[in-house]
């Protein structure tokens, strides 16, 4: 259970949605998820890079807004003589 959970906050931080990716295709989220437990989180990325981002675009998490600050606009300001 605890790798369940450790699955779905690595989608989480791949801004895939783990529930509408199990439902939609339960057998790619078992297999994915079991070859996951076995390895570290960067080399699972490393070798399922080229599935985990078509995936991402089927199943973006929306619910995650990421908020940019917005930096403040320089202006020049000439120096009078």
């Amino acid at each position: 259970m605890e790798n369940d959970n450790n699955f779905i906050s690595y989608l989480g931080s791949k801004k895939i949605d783990a529930g509408k990716f199990k439902g939609a295709e339960p057998e790619l989220y078992q297999k994915l998820e079991g070859v996951f437990a076995q390895t570290h989180p960067d080399s699972f990325t490393a070798q399922k890079l080229f599935l985990i981002n078509p995936i991402r675009r089927k199943y973006l998490l929306e619910d995650q807004e990421e908020i940019v600050p917005s930096k403040p606009k320089m202006k020049f300001k000439p120096k009078l003589k």
